[in-house]
């Protein structure tokens, strides 16, 4: 009586213990599976928010591009026809055989506008960043700030094209163009220097201009440089501001490549 009581207890034991390890195992497997379910929803609501700030950056591509598509047409075609216009009215006039010469001059003008037309045209391909890669983008929109004499942009890179994904390449280049808008609008500056290092770990882009600069302690921080720092996380890209009242901006903006 004595041995079987001593086996049902040992039996009871064991059973006890598989159960205890059963419900161990069953709940290291909830726990794990609801750690995953988090960082699966975590993830995908990082790429749909990824997928939304690309869309906004698209969209504020075309915006920018159109608004400097318009304000080319009117200043730089549009004197460009006119004076075309006035060389053919005098041409009509001239009573001293210089014809030949003013539709010469007149061909001339209307092939400049013609390639300027060209010129304009690539900019409405959204696909900017991946035919043009970044650094030519960025070097576009310097020559577009200096075509319109809004302030001196130097731009130093350590490389002729960068190996990054379009996606990514467009955020940062978007980033790089806030930051100068935010110098046109803001700080008054005269000059900017962007360099741009292109290193095997990461990239890391510096903009400096010799603006008013701001108190970085001030409720004043605008929206712009609220997007600029949304965009950077969304790329893993480390972002950084350096500013003082009377001291200029610096912004450093360092993406991992890996």
């Amino acid at each position: 009586m004595t041995d079987f009581s001593s086996t049902d207890n040992v039996i009871l034991y064991i059973t006890g213990l598989v159960f205890a390890i059963v419900a161990i195992f069953v709940l290291i497997y909830i726990f794990f599976y609801r750690k995953k379910s988090e960082l699966l929803l975590e993830r995908q609501k990082k790429q749909t928010q990824f997928e939304q700030e690309l869309s906004m950056a698209i969209a504020e591509m075309k915006e920018t591009t159109l608004s400097y598509i318009g304000q080319e047409l009117h200043d730089d075609l549009g004197q460009k026809m006119s004076v075309a216009k006035l060389m053919i009215n005098h041409g009509l006039e001239d009573e001293n055989g210089n014809q030949k010469e003013i539709l010469t001059e007149i061909n001339e003008i209307i092939g400049e506008s013609i390639r300027d037309i060209r010129s304009l045209s690539k900019s409405f391909i959204t696909e900017q960043i991946e035919n043009l890669g970044l650094i030519k983008s960025i070097q576009r929109e310097v020559s577009r700030i200096d075509r319109l004499n809004l302030m001196k942009i130097n731009f130093e890179h350590n490389i002729e094209d960068t190996d990054i994904e379009a996606k990514d390449g467009l955020i940062l280049f978007r980033i790089v163009q806030e930051s100068i808008n935010n110098s046109l609008k803001h700080s008054r500056a005269k000059t900017m220097n962007i360099d741009l290092l292109d290193l095997p770990n990461f990239i890391e882009i510096i903009l400096k201009d010799n603006g008013i600069g701001f108190e970085k302690n001030s409720n004043s921080k605008g929206s712009g440089l609220i997007s600029m720092q949304k965009r950077a996380k969304l790329i893993n890209t480390d972002f950084q501001i350096k500013t003082a009242t009377g001291n200029g901006t610096e912004i450093r903006i360092k993406y991992n490549k890996n």
